[in-house]
């Protein structure tokens, strides 16, 4: 404690700040498709693996970090249309455990055909050269990568919040995630909306896996532990609700980042003492609705 200065406190709180960017990506991303689509994502972590996998790859025969920015989250997303497509939707109305068993199972399927094509030792990736460089902020040195993290958040959260807000399809959206019966009596083709959401919910887990791959490096078990942190954080904000999830990412990854300061011990920890507060408080999380998962 003695040694903890406000420089040292205010650089460890930009450290929690672009950690939590990875968990709101993550979050927000399960939070879109339980919320339109009712379903209980287990894959969830499996496409976060896969997208720091596929932004490897396309690196390999691209070396263009940029390109793999854009590709990335296009081929995940594809992925993720075809698993909604021809494998959960058959599932749906059959009740919510359904798809969630058949998540689970995807997710072993898709960690062991990557275990197949890598290998089960991990690998590194390397920053971007452009910045691996660090930038002074007033209170110290900082991380160019770990700025560039928190920026590329606000600006996905900026665009999701545009297109759900301002446009039509985002108000088809919003209504289904409301009554789905409702919408599909007004004629519209919620089998579409589906394919589309649940399309962008793994885009957005899949950038967040390759953005977080220069952090950590990559392993095919990488999606497991955050797939745990993705539902906490999910949780605590509450199901379905995509402010709960800026929210509750940003907080359980400051105050992750401050315990690591102040009591290592705890760091994993204190997630999960969030979440229990916050759940016998108001058991429907931050900003969830009562009885949506009934």
């Amino acid at each position: 404690m003695d040694g903890i200065t406000f420089q040292l406190l205010a650089v460890q709180l930009f450290t929690g700040l672009a950690l939590g960017a990875i968990y709101v990506l993550l979050a927000v991303g399960l939070s879109l498709i339980f919320g339109m689509l009712t379903v209980v994502n287990f894959a969830h972590g499996a496409f976060f693996m896969v997208g720091a996998y596929a932004g490897y790859t396309v690196f390999q025969y691209i070396p263009n970090f940029w390109l793999c920015l854009v590709a990335v989250p296009l081929i995940v997303s594809l992925i993720g249309i075809v698993a909604e497509r021809f494998l959960i939707r058959p599932l749906y109305g059959r009740g919510i455990d359904y798809p969630l068993l058949l998540t689970f199972g995807l997710a072993y399927v898709m960690v062991e055909l990557v275990r197949i094509a890598f290998g089960k030792q991990g690998l590194p990736v390397d920053t971007p050269e452009l910045l691996q460089n660090s930038v002074d902020i007033v209170i110290g040195q900082f991380p160019a990568y770990r700025l560039f993290v928190i920026g590329v958040t606000v600006l996905v959260l900026g665009g999701l919040w545009l297109f759900i807000e301002k446009t039509s399809f985002g108000l088809i959206i919003r209504a289904g995630a409301r009554d789905p019966q409702i919408v599909r009596i007004l004629g519209v083709d919620v089998g579409k909306v589906w394919l589309i959401v649940f399309g962008l919910g793994t885009a957005i887990a899949g950038l967040a896996g390759f953005l977080s791959a220069p952090l950590q490096g990559i392993t095919p078990e990488m999606g497991g532990s955050v797939l745990i942190i993705a539902f906490v954080v999910t949780v605590v904000g509450g199901m379905g609700s995509l402010v709960g999830a800026v929210i509750a990412g940003l907080m359980i990854g400051v105050v992750e980042s401050l315990s690591v300061l102040f009591f290592p011990e705890a760091a994993k920890v204190s997630m999960f003492v969030i979440m229990a507060i916050i759940l016998l408080v108001r058991p429907q999380g931050l900003f969830g609705r009562a009885g949506l998962m009934s």
